[in-house]
């Protein structure tokens, strides 16, 4: 048992588990502010170049209601039902609402890799200018060539 609970506590202290959590926690908040965005602003917009039909009212009647029917000594005939509506307007409403949920998130993701590339490519700027500003190194074959030489010439004066 003890060594089950070692495994579980590796893998919940494991770093894409902890990362997958805050990710989820941000985009929880992330859900209210996008909904916001389509509910309060986007979709009055919508509204208000569609004349003001609200998709989410569209629906056909399958069935009317049923109110319910009483005899004169109050002995329930017939129960009252709620008429049976094929609601395809809640349809086109969660298809718009996805779609504008997309292009928001698409506009986010987009600002975000914009950034990134920037922050990448001010970095290899400045690792480029630091690498610049090094002296050079020496060529190991130009070294090695020269300790030759001197070696060759020291030879040559003891031989004499």
């Amino acid at each position: 048992m003890k060594k089950f609970f070692g495994e579980f506590k590796k893998f919940a202290t494991k770093g894409n588990v902890i990362d997958m959590a805050v990710g989820v926690v941000i985009g929880a908040a992330f859900t209210a502010i996008v909904n916001s965005l389509v509910k309060d602003i986007i979709n009055p917009l919508i509204g208000l170049l569609t004349g003001g039909i609200d998709f989410g009212e569209l629906n056909v009647e399958l069935r009317p209601a049923v109110a319910e029917v009483t005899d004169a000594a109050g002995n329930v005939i017939t129960k009252a039902k709620d008429a049976l509506t094929l609601n395809y307007g809640a349809l086109i409403a969660a298809i718009l609402n996805f779609i504008i949920v997309a292009f928001v998130l698409f506009l986010v993701v987009r600002s975000f890799n914009k950034l990134k590339e920037r922050s990448e490519a001010k970095k290899k700027a400045e690792e480029e200018a630091a690498k610049a500003a090094q002296p050079p190194e020496e060529p190991k074959e130009d070294t090695d060539k020269i300790l030759s030489d001197i070696r060759d010439l020291l030879t040559k004066m003891n031989e004499k």
